[in-house]
């Protein structure tokens, strides 16, 4: 079964969903580990986006650059 790809927006909007619950203490000390190793999964998300997002405005520069 393949995992539907996560958008940017929808990771970030998850983290802080998460977070808010932390904060609030609305987790149950069984599901925080479970949540914190989530979070750690969707910030690895982010950051590969962003990077990839990086290196192609890079390119698109370089290309108008060039012209």
């Amino acid at each position: 079964m393949t995992k539907k790809q996560i958008k940017y927006g929808e990771a970030i909007q998850e983290i802080e969903q998460i977070l808010s619950q932390i904060e609030q203490e609305e987790l149950d000390v069984d599901d925080l580990t479970s949540k914190v190793q989530r979070v750690s999964e969707l910030l690895t998300i982010c950051r590969n986006k962003l990077r990839t997002t990086e290196q192609e405005v890079e390119k698109i520069m370089r290309d108008i650059e060039s012209e």
